[in-house]
C-alpha cells in the first residue's frame, strides 16, 4: 500500500505515514461542530467508540500522544507526587520532562528486559510520604507502555500487566497505560483490547502511528477522570475548534486499520531474520514481536550505518551509538522489505554505492 510520494523505502518510523485517498475523503466530507464547545459530532463519535470498545466510561480527543500522556497524569497527581515507569520509557525518554515541568512530579524508574516491568519492579519502586518521616515522596501514578517502542516494539504478557495492576492497587496507586500502539499490542498477541486495559485506570491511544491518522490521540478513563483532562488539555493549548476532519481520520483508521497491523508484524519479523543472518549485525528476535526492528551494528557506528542505507533510499534512525532502529508500516510493501534486505546486505561491507 504506498500512497506517500518518493521512491524511497521510509523505515524511521511509522508516524511517516500519510492518509491514504480514502482516509482523505472521509476527513474532507466529515460533519464538523466546535469540539471546544462540545459539539463537534465527528469527535464525539470517535470518543464515545474507543470508549466502548475498551470499556472505559469516557474519552477525550487530543492532538498528540505526549499531551495524552501529560493530561493523564496532571488528572491523577498532585504538585510533588512522584511517578513510576520504565527507565526506556517514552514518558521519561522523550516527552520533554513533561512529568517534572508540566505536571511537579519526580519518577522512580523500573529497571527490566526488553523495556518492560514487572510486578516486583513496580513494588520496589513505589515510594510513599507515610512511614518514612516525609522524606519520601507518595507515588501515586504508574505507568505503563505496551508496545514498549524502545525495547524492541515488545508486547506485555497480559498476566504481567494484570499483576502491575495489583500491585499498585495494593499501593493506592492509579495506573495509566501509554497505549501508543496498544492496537500493535493487542493484534500481535491476539488479546481483546478491552480485556488487555481492564485494570487500567487510563489509557492512551495513538491515531497517527500504525493506524496511519495524520495526528491525534485517544485518553479513556473515567468519566471524573477525562472530566479533569479535559480542563489540562485546555490549560494546556490542546483544545480544537473543528476537529472533526481529524477525529474522522481516527474513525476511518479504526474501522480499517486495525487488523492490517499484523502484515506490519510479519514483514518486520522477516525484515529482522534476514538481517540477523547477516555477518556484520546482530538482532534480538526476541525482541521482534511488532513492527519494529532494532539492528545493532557490529562494524561501523549507528550513523555510519544510517548514511549507508540512505544513499540505497532506504530511511532509518540511529538509536544509540551502534543501534539503528527500522519501523514497518502500512506504506511499507513486500517488494519494499525485498529491497530493504538488499540494502542492509550492500551497507555491511562498504559507504560505496555498487
Amino acid at each position: 500500500m504506498r500512497h506517500y510520494p518518493g521512491d524511497r523505502v521510509d523505515l524511521r518510523s511509522d508516524t511517516i505515514t500519510q492518509p491514504t485517498p480514502d482516509m482523505m475523503e472521509a476527513m474532507a466530507s466529515a460533519s464538523v461542530g466546535d469540539d471546544v464547545l462540545g459539539d463537534d459530532p465527528t469527535v464525539i463519535e470517535l470518543q464515545n467508540r474507543l470508549a466502548r470498545m475498551l470499556d472505559k466510561q469516557a474519552a477525550l480527543f487530543v492532538p498528540s500522544g505526549t499531551m495524552s500522556n501529560m493530561v493523564a497524569i496532571k488528572a491523577q497527581t498532585r504538585h510533588g507526587d512522584e511517578i513510576v515507569a520504565h527507565k526506556k520509557s517514552h514518558i521519561y525518554l522523550y516527552e520533554s520532562g513533561g512529568y517534572a515541568a508540566l505536571a511537579g512530579c519526580s519518577i522512580s524508574l523500573v529497571e527490566g528486559p526488553w523495556g518492560q516491568m514487572s510486578a516486583e519492579g513496580v513494588q520496589n519502586a513505589i515510594r510513599k510520604s507515610e512511614g518514612s518521616d516525609s522524606h519520601y515522596p507518595d507515588c501515586n501514578l504508574v505507568c505503563v507502555e505496551n508496545t514498549a517502542n524502545v525495547g524492541g516494539g515488545t508486547i506485555y504478557d497480559q498476566q504481567t500487566l494484570d499483576e502491575i495492576c495489583e500491585v499498585s492497587r495494593l499501593n493506592d496507586c492509579r495506573v495509566h497505560l501509554d497505549g501508543a500502539r496498544m492496537f500493535n499490542a493487542a493484534v500481535g498477541s491476539g488479546t481483546d483490547p478491552a480485556r488487555m486495559v481492564r485494570d487500567f485506570d487510563t489509557v492512551s491511544v495513538c491515531l497517527s502511528k500504525g493506524l496511519g491518522a495524520p495526528v491525534g490521540s485517544v485518553l479513556v478513563g473515567d468519566y471524573e477522570t477525562i472530566s479533569e483532562s479535559h480542563r489540562w488539555r485546555k490549560m494546556l493549548g490542546g483544545g480544537m475548534r473543528q476537529s472533526g476532519i481529524l477525529a474522522a481520520a481516527g474513525l476511518y483508521a479504526m474501522e480499517n486499520n486495525i487488523e492490517r497491523l499484523s502484515e506490519d508484524h510479519s514483514r518486520a519479523r522477516r525484515l529482522a531474520e534476514s538481517i540477523s543472518e547477516m555477518t556484520n549485525f546482530s538482532v534480538d528476535l526476541g525482541s521482534v514481536q511488532s513492527n519494529m526492528v532494532y539492528v545493532d551494528c557490529l562494524e561501523v557506528g549507528a550513523k555510519e550505518m544510517r548514511d549507508r542505507l540512505a544513499k540505497r533510499g532506504i530511511d532509518v534512525l540511529d538509536e544509540t551509538d551502534s543501534v539503528i532502529r527500522a519501523v514497518v508500516h502500512l506504506h511499507i510493501t513486500e517488494s519494499d522489505v525485498d529491497r530493504a534486505i538488499g540494502a542492509f546486505e550492500a551497507s555491511q561491507y562498504s559507504a560505496s554505492v555498487q
